[in-house]
Order: C-alpha cells, then sequence, then structure tokens
C-alpha cells in the first residue's frame, strides 16, 4: 500500500544519453520502495520518455524529479532549455516526435513551465498519474 505522507526526489542528470537509463532504473526503485509497484510501469516509461527529450533535445545539465502527493505521482524534467516543448504529435511513421504525444496519452494530465533561477533559464516538463 501506498504511504500516505508526501514525499519528493530529485536525480541530477549530466548530459548523458546514458543518464536516461540510470533515470529509469532510480524512478523503478523509488517507485517500488514507497509501494507503488502498480504505477511503475507507466510511470517508467513516461519518466524516461521526459528525461530523454530533457537530454536530447537540450544542452547542459537535467534533473528528473518525482513528487507522491495526495494520491497523485508527479513526475517531471528540468532542462535548461527554455523554449517550450514541441506539441505533441500523432502517433504516425515518422521516426521521432512521438514522447509527448505518448506522455499525453497515457499521463492523466501534463503540462510544462518555464523557470528562472540565478540567471540560469530553462523549463519544467511534468505529466502526473493517480493512484486509483
Amino acid at each position: 500500500m501506498p504511504e500516505n505522507k508526501p514525499w519528493e526526489y530529485t536525480l541530477y542528470i549530466p548530459d548523458d544519453p546514458r543518464a536516461v537509463t540510470v533515470a529509469r532504473r532510480t524512478l523503478r526503485l523509488i517507485l517500488t520502495m514507497h509501494g507503488l509497484i502498480r504505477l511503475t510501469d507507466t510511470a517508467e516509461l513516461l519518466g524516461a520518455e521526459l528525461v530523454s527529450n530533457a537530454v536530447r533535445h537540450t544542452k547542459g545539465p537535467a534533473a528528473l524529479r518525482v513528487r507522491w502527493s495526495a494520491g497523485v505521482l508527479r513526475i517531471g524534467a528540468r532542462d535548461a532549455d527554455p523554449q517550450p516543448p514541441e506539441p505533441p504529435g500523432e502517433f504516425g511513421l515518422e521516426e521521432g516526435g512521438r514522447g509527448l504525444a505518448l506522455v499525453k496519452a497515457c499521463a492523466d494530465l501534463w503540462g510544462w513551465q518555464p523557470l528562472a533561477r540565478q540567471g540560469n533559464r530553462g523549463k519544467f516538463v511534468w505529466c502526473e498519474l493517480g493512484a486509483a
């Protein structure tokens, strides 16, 4: 059974494509340890898509943030590019561009917000999964 009290983790990610695998495995471990096993497969897929976009399409460090509060799991990726993410496309035959379409299809809610902290700019792209 999942815990009732809120928690949050942040994993700082270097500009390295191997970081996606580390983020995916870390997310699985966090959710397993908190009793959220039924959300793990979907959360792992969505988290990997968000981190992959942050690493592939931007330069500089990124971060994975995972938060549990009031029965909602929020997964997000922060990156150094202040530009909004490309709008989710449709699933088709094209090679790329399906990541946010997958997030939109599988998450209960998703979005993004610009970030500005200590002179650094970027964005935070997130999605939510309910426990029910």
